[in-house]
């Protein structure tokens, strides 16, 4: 029996996280300060998961978990999220989960479990933790904040999946997010010069939203 068939019918509590400004800041600062901004983030998502084994993979800034159950995932996760919130240096995170059967091969996953957690990370606004029914359940059992957000038609996956926000970290103010680099306020250094409109973490951010603020949307 191959290894393929031999994992298949196992299950697994899959998460995606990455970087929401991790684009913006290589765009605007440059390719050395983006890396110094993944190294950071790589050296917080080894730590958060010291006992709970390595990340599957990394795709650029974003990295696939696996964890056994809900439970687990919900307790290295949200050491994770808050680290990160509380890292001036990085911007806000966007994350899923998702639980159900997947398929094991050569240290990776497969199958509609993982494209389902991939499909909703994509979804998720900056500072965001969204998941599926298996882990809002665990969540709300451990008194966990959980917002149930409807029902989406997902790329690939038939029928409509119900999704629910999580929060295992203080939720961001949209007001606050510099839209171009996602850094959340206070910020040390700058303020926006004109009365209204977005704040932003520097004279260059402000700068790139002002020659393109369509490229930026803002936060929802």
């Amino acid at each position: 029996m191959s290894q393929t068939q031999s994992s298949a019918g196992a299950s697994a509590t899959v998460a995606f996280i990455d970087l929401a400004g991790f684009s913006a800041i290589a765009d605007v600062y440059g390719d050395a300060a983006a890396i110094d901004v993944l190294e950071i983030f790589e050296s917080m998502v080894r730590e958060a998961l010291s006992g709970y084994g390595p990340p599957i993979k990394w795709i650029g800034d974003e990295a696939m978990l696996s964890f056994p159950e809900p439970e687990v995932a919900i307790q290295a996760l949200g050491a994770l999220l808050q680290a990160c919130r509380k890292e001036p240096r990085l911007p806000l995170t966007r994350a899923a989960l998702n639980h159900g059967p997947v398929i094991r091969r050569d240290g990776d996953l497969f199958g509609s479990t993982v494209n389902i957690a991939a499909r909703i990370a994509a979804l998720a606004n900056p500072g965001q933790l969204l998941a599926t029914q298996p882990i809002a359940d665990a969540a709300a059992a451990r008194g966990i904040l959980v917002r149930d957000l409807g029902k989406v038609a997902l790329r690939s996956v038939a029928g409509e999946v119900p999704i629910y926000e999580i929060e295992l970290a203080p939720s961001p103010d949209p007001a606050w997010i510099d839209p171009v680099c996602k850094m959340h306020a206070p910020y040390a250094s700058y303020r926006r010069a004109a009365p209204d409109g977005p704040w932003f973490c520097s004279p260059r951010c402000e700068e790139a939203y002002r020659k393109s603020p369509q490229t930026y949307p803002l936060a929802r």
